[in-house]
């Protein structure tokens, strides 16, 4: 298991690299160039400029997320040639400094989806939380402008040339199926997929979050059947998953420690976090504790080691605590908390093997 930290760009975080480094087993950072447009070719000079940047503090770039999917090429429409082959581009640049995964997504409009981004909990930490019942019955717009008032930062998945066009995008999706984003995702798979592997970087899609169509959107990436059409639709090592035990876990019928045994060989990537979910649907982010939510994260974390996972891991979403000021969800202490529990886990294990293998 090779941990790493998303990290959103010098002037874009209040997390630093230095901070970062000083994290125990932590290698890298994730990251993007978040200031361009989906669809937009990257600059290779700002490209490098990442990389030095992380190579200063003794941290590699081998993990991007996301280059972002453009609606055109989620909409099928004739425009999403010149998309994907900015994007072929992209992962051509990318592969010259090192990156050996692109973690990306397929949902269309919105990246994820809460209703609160600072819940209070018990303990007086805030944390992200979806209730259901709110989202069927709020306007578009209106969750919008919750998400992204006074936020000083970019929030992932909510960028304004993305949001500006909110009800034309509502508007052009209201005839696409389920069947045709699938239809859709294979175009995309079957052009960038020969591209990736070539340069040996593996394209590992995101589950969506939350697993389940909202505001009559379609959504695929929602358990372990997509999971296995997904990969059904190329066949190559490129063709792989981000398991997000957050994004499918808010989901409880989705079994995370199954599906990572059914396709550990497919996961790059993994996004380790902790979601309780409500019997009334509601689910709100937690510690990575296992006792703290409904995902059995020691479940999760036994699983890989069982499965040899030599992939790359990051503490997905922390709550807000001891007062940070930060981005929602992607505080310092809280993440770096999680790392400890992970390592903790991951350490008892090895601990417990080399000790088998002593007595045996």
């Amino acid at each position: 298991m090779r941990m790493v930290f998303r990290w959103f760009g010098e002037g874009n975080d209040t997390v630093t690299l230095e901070q970062i480094r000083q994290i125990p087993g932590v290698e890298g950072i994730v990251w993007a160039l978040h200031d361009i447009p989906a669809g937009e070719a990257w600059p290779m000079e700002r490209i490098i400029e990442v990389r030095d940047q992380a190579l200063r503090y003794g941290l590699h770039v081998e993990v991007v997320e996301s280059v972002n999917v453009h609606e055109d090429i989620k909409l099928g429409l004739p425009s999403r040639d010149l998309y994907i082959q900015n994007y072929i581009d992209n992962i051509k640049k990318l592969a010259t400094v090192g990156v050996k995964v692109i973690c990306y997504n397929f949902m269309p409009i919105f990246d994820w989806a809460r209703t609160d981004l600072h819940k209070e909990t018990e303990d007086g930490s805030n944390a992200l939380f979806f209730e259901k019942d709110k989202i069927h019955g709020i306007d578009p717009l209106e969750l919008v402008s919750s998400i992204t008032r006074n936020s000083a930062l970019t929030m992932p998945g909510w960028e304004p040339e993305r949001l500006s066009q909110l009800t034309q995008l509502f508007q052009a999706y209201r005839e696409v199926t389920a069947e045709d984003l699938w239809d859709h995702l294979a175009y995309f798979l079957e052009a960038v997929i020969p591209v990736a592997e070539e340069h040996g970087i593996r394209m590992a899609i995101h589950p969506d979050d939350p697993p389940w169509s909202i505001f009559g959107l379609p959504r695929i990436m929602t358990g372990a059947d997509s999971v296995r059409r997904l990969l059904s639709l190329v066949d190559s090592p490129s063709n792989s998953v981000t398991m997000c035990s957050g994004s499918f876990g808010a989901n409880p019928a989705n079994d995370i420690v199954s599906m990572i045994g059914e396709f550990h060989e497919q996961i790059p990537f993994a996004h380790i976090r902790n979601v309780k979910v409500f019997d009334n649907g509601d689910f709100i982010e937690t510690s990575h504790r296992t006792q703290d939510g409904t995902v059995d994260i020691a479940g999760v974390v036994k699983a890989y080691h069982e499965h040899g996972f030599t992939g790359y891991c990051r503490p997905d979403h922390g709550r807000h605590i001891w007062g940070e000021q930060c981005r929602p969800g992607y505080g310092l202490y809280d993440r770096a908390l999680g790392i400890m529990y992970l390592w903790g886990v991951w350490d008892a294990l090895e601990q417990a093997r080399a000790g088998k293998e002593v007595s045996s």
